[in-house]
């Protein structure tokens, strides 16, 4: 599939590429910092509760909108898993999505060569709008799966804070994967995830997206679930549809029929993305500034979400009962699979996906 990359280059001019070092976003991780919000925020409020509610798991409201109740965590390992940045506590989610990604682990192994995965956010305990790093995530139903593979042994806490992201991206070239850490285990495993029928899409980087078009030679009926988006070059963002009897969770609307192999992708690697808006009309106000989104933005049941009785420890409310939280932190790692990418890949460069204009 040719999308004409030399006139992209030519059309783009001084644009500094892809390669270039982004000062103010780590590949991997989807948004900036951004400042302390304030006590009476939704982030503020959301973000200092460190215990999920008692009662049934219900999401409310949409992905980037919300929040929810009878959270679990998952546990911090498996014989085909870790949780990654612990110190975040965000690896709560629906039981739906984490029964997932514990499913997806153990397939990855049998059926991928992936030797198990990394875990990076899921969720805040009561969901809601995060601090930084992410606009969705907020009901329990989008977790993060870092590409690089499970190693053969258990990671420390420490480890597990300070371990680079590695970026399938290419330092020098625009939007393009880097073919000396892509790996077809990375592929089955993203296919694997997708092929699953309670997953809604997969977010990967343009570039993930690209190659797997080009390169994917079997079953492409899920292949339309991976979507590209930018901030998704270390790691996939798996999203799953509203549970069943979910009356308060708001669905996203289904994506289109196709494998996404066409113009929708084609746009991605034009000047288009990183057109400069508009001029004001002469005379116009200036937009009013963008304002913190407080807990009477999100829908009205989170304001009682959030003075909901909490579970009684992290313990109680780990998937799989108290003695998942703790069985497994100190058990051997599974050995990986015959077919297995090799040891952790050497971290790669930290591209920027948004080129800079000079």
């Amino acid at each position: 599939m040719a999308f004409g990359f030399a006139q992209a280059f030519r059309t783009f001019g001084k644009l500094t590429l892809a390669g270039a070092i982004g000062a103010s976003l780590a590949a991997g991780d989807v948004g900036a910092e951004q400042k302390t919000p304030s006590p009476g925020s939704a982030k503020g409020q959301f973000g200092a509760v460190s215990l999920p509610t008692q009662g049934p798991a219900q999401p409310i409201g949409f992905y980037a909108k919300g929040c929810m109740t009878g959270a679990v965590a998952l546990p911090t390992d498996g014989p085909t898993w870790e949780a990654m940045r612990l110190s975040r506590n965000r690896r709560w989610g629906n039981p739906a999505m984490i029964a997932l990604l514990e499913r997806l682990s153990q397939d990855g192994v049998k059926y991928a060569g992936w030797p198990g995965i990394l875990v990076g956010d899921i969720a805040q305990p009561r969901g809601g709008p995060m601090f930084n790093g992410h606009a969705s995530h907020q009901i329990g139903l989008d977790a993060d799966v870092w590409f690089t593979p499970m190693p053969a042994r258990r990671m420390t806490a420490e480890e597990r804070e300070n371990l680079p992201f590695t970026t399938m991206l290419q330092k020098d070239k625009f939007l393009t994967v880097d073919p000396k850490v892509w790996t077809q285990s990375r592929a089955r495993l993203l296919m694997l995830a997708a092929s699953y029928p309670e997953v809604e899409r997969i977010f990967v980087n343009p570039a993930i997206k690209k190659k797997m078009c080009d390169t994917w030679t079997g079953d492409r009926t899920n292949l339309g679930k991976l979507r590209p988006e930018y901030g998704h070059d270390s790691h996939f963002h798996i999203r799953i549809k509203c549970p069943p009897g979910a009356a308060g969770c708001t669905p996203q609307a289904s994506v289109a029929a196709g494998d996404g192999c066409d113009k929708s992708l084609a746009w991605w690697f034009t000047p288009a993305p990183w057109a400069p808006p508009k001029p004001p009309k002469p005379g116009a106000k200036p937009p009013k500034p963008p304002r913190e989104m407080m807990v009477s933005d999100l829908p009205k049941a989170c304001a009682a979400v959030l003075d909901a009785a909490s579970v009684a420890s992290m313990q109680a409310a780990t998937y799989g009962g108290p003695s998942a939280a703790s069985a497994l932190t100190t058990a051997p790692a599974a050995a990986p699979a015959a077919d297995a990418d090799g040891a952790l890949p050497d971290v790669g460069p930290v591209p920027n996906d948004k080129p800079a204009i000079q």
